[in-house]
């Protein structure tokens, strides 16, 4: 009688079984228009369209890390070096899937935004049938207005955010087969519960913030039995020892700790961390309900600690939830499911935990990629029962509202897609909204110099200093301009700036090391080179540079180990083969040098220097055979 009564609560809740009870997707319809395939397929197709711009788009922001600038993806490192040191990057899986788009098509972004809009195309088809699954009503509507949402355009048009696509879809994968494995009636088939650990366990290896699953599946169990059972903890505990040993992994290869920004201007404490949690999780909410402005980067709220009216946000979100837990068995369980999932799949990227992106802002986009489903899913269910109630008799006019509103949705994503054309469009769109964006500036002023609009470029850094003095990154672009104008003074100036406001800025200790070493002073190129490989053991340019340093300093011997090292991490370099042998002839080991220029001219065969270089060993080394 309990489970009864709990049943009949659950129907009155605000979940219509009515159309829960049916699989058509609009049940006036003809019997083949209402096929799984086609609606499927109209899914799909409707992701497509809405994700046309990218079929022009480039790299943007941080892709070229992730992509051209990756020796894991274009495999000069192996599975071993991804999935066990901090080129993990927190998603060992997405690096390794790169790389695997690497070998299929080269640096060409086409492919690799291709690849991130099926992905999220198939994410919407498996939330639909999770939603089926947990019996929501109107499923296809759901997950068509979650995938449509502009919100969910940044990760799907900025390629290094396939991290959420890929981890989404096994993610969901995961809570498909959960659901399904407690609906089975024989419960000695654990094929099901497998998957849910298969598919648990590559979510968190695409990206290590789906450690919450653990939280999500007791949600769904919650959710289909009607009420909480203990034993659900035992359900859940083998998906929560896979967080476990996924958090552990994440924090071991990236050497994470609770307070990663130690740059006193950033780093917040814990109050002020609470206060920007509450505010942040409004914010989402907000965005959902109106998307408008979006953009890159928001401005970075200033949280006074001391003023107790900043903490009613976090108070009305502990509110908020117990309210809806309190009154759980009647109107609002609906209610209280989308809130606690909104809420836990937020958690790790409220900024509870220092994150180094929080120096920009303290809410994203990208961040609320899963967190989105449950609130555009609840809003999507009101709409079915508010349809219901004013337009009962009039199914054609609720199917034509519905329409209408993922169009308007979907066109507003098509037109947010295109800011992710490139670098210029995105930086442009983001200091339009948000003009004291001091690192737009700089990363605008980037995508100037790669245009060749050198003073635009300059005059975008000095804008990014001139909101925030210690921007170390548009010190380090000064510098580099003054580097290759070789107005050596000036850019030691600029790289030292640069490591006063950020003393693990490797590639600033590279450059000035050579600077350093342009200007003859041998020692002191060698010291800061030793910096940045202290920083970044696998630095290549580094260690040639060190090796060059070497040379000119009479060090072979430490000179042949640099470029040797360098030659580990890059075998490809032509530029690195022929150094080494230069150093191997001075030497004396003309036999090995001979090698290494050849290795050159076989990368490079129009690789003059390498082949006069090769001549004149080969002319050294005959001579002294004779």
């Amino acid at each position: 009688m309990a489970k009864r009564a709990i049943k009949m609560k659950i129907a009155d809740s605000g979940m219509s079984s009515r159309i829960a009870a049916t699989n058509a997707i609009i049940p006036w319809l003809p019997s083949w228009l209402n096929r799984d395939w086609f609606w499927g397929l109209i899914l799909v197709l409707a992701v497509i369209a809405t994700y046309t711009p990218v079929w022009w788009a480039g790299y943007v922001w941080d892709d070229d890390g992730y992509i051209a600038g990756n020796p894991c993806v274009d495999g000069l490192r192996g599975l071993k070096e991804i999935w066990t040191t901090s080129a993990a990057d927190i998603s060992p899986l997405a690096i390794t899937t790169f790389g695997l788009e690497y070998a299929l098509w080269g640096l060409a972004p086409l492919g690799y935004h291709l690849a991130n809009v099926f992905q999220h195309a198939a994410c919407a088809i498996v939330l639909w049938q999770v939603l089926r699954s947990l019996q929501i009503p109107g499923a296809w509507l759901g997950a068509a207005l979650w995938a449509l949402h502009p919100v969910e355009v940044e990760s799907v048009a900025w390629v290094s955010e396939m991290k959420n696509t890929e981890s989404g879809f096994f993610f969901l994968l995961s809570i498909l087969f959960f659901v399904r494995w407690l609906k089975a009636k024989e419960k000695k088939d654990n094929w099901n519960y497998a998957l849910v650990l298969l598919f648990a366990a590559l979510a968190m290896a695409s990206k290590s913030s789906t450690v919450v699953l653990p939280v999500v599946l007791g949600l769904c169990a919650w959710w289909v039995e009607g009420r909480w059972y203990w034993r659900n903890l035992a359900r859940v505990a083998p998906i929560f020892l896979v967080s476990i040993v996924a958090s552990a992994l994440s924090i071991w290869t990236q050497g994470l700790t609770l307070a990663t920004d130690t740059d006193p201007q950033w780093v917040r404490t814990w109050p002020q961390r609470l206060i920007t949690a509450g505010d942040a999780v409004w914010f989402y909410l907000g965005k959902l309900l109106w998307p408008h402005p979006l953009m890159a980067i928001y401005p970075r709220w200033q949280v006074d600690a001391g003023q107790w009216i900043l903490y009613l946000p976090v108070l009305a979100v502990i509110i908020v939830l117990f309210i809806l837990w309190f009154y759980r068995e009647s109107w609002s369980r609906p209610w209280f499911f989308a809130f606690a999932y909104f809420l836990a799949a937020l958690l790790p990227v409220l900024g509870l935990v220092g994150n180094p992106i929080f120096r920009y802002s303290l809410v994203f986009d990208h961040f609320q990629y899963l967190a989105s489903m449950a609130p555009l899913v609840l809003a999507e269910v009101g709409l079915i029962r508010l349809g219901d109630s004013v337009i009962s008799r009039k199914p054609w006019l609720q199917s034509t509202l519905c329409a209408g509103l993922l169009l308007v949705l979907g066109v507003t994503s098509w037109q947010r897609a295109w800011v992710y054309e490139s670098g210029e469009t995105l930086w442009t769109d983001t200091l339009g909204k948000n003009p004291n964006c001091w690192m737009a500036h700089n990363n605008l002023g980037v995508a100037l110099f790669q245009k060749g609009e050198i003073n635009e470029g300059l005059s975008q850094f000095q804008e990014a200093l001139k909101i925030n003095p210690n921007d170390a990154e548009a010190h380090y672009n000064f510098g580099c301009f003054f580097l290759q104008n070789r107005q050596l003074d000036e850019a030691i100036a600029r790289f030292q700036e640069a490591l006063k406001n950020n003393p693990s800025y490797a590639d600033a200790y590279n450059n000035l090391g050579t600077t350093f070493l342009q200007k003859g002073q041998l020692d002191e190129a060698i010291t800061q080179l030793q910096k940045a490989l202290a920083i970044n053991h696998n630095f290549a340019n580094a260690r040639i540079n060190l090796g060059n340093a070497f040379i000119k300093k009479g060090q072979l011997g430490e000179a042949v180990v640099e470029y040797q090292k360098a030659l580990e991490i890059n075998p490809d370099d032509a530029l690195t083969h022929n150094n080494l042998g230069i150093a191997l002839v001075k030497k004396g080991q003309t036999d090995e040098a001979i090698v290494q220029f050849q290795k050159a001219i076989q990368l490079r065969p129009d690789y003059t220097q390498a082949q006069d270089n090769l001549t004149r060993t080969e002319t050294m080394a005959g001579a002294s055979h004779q």
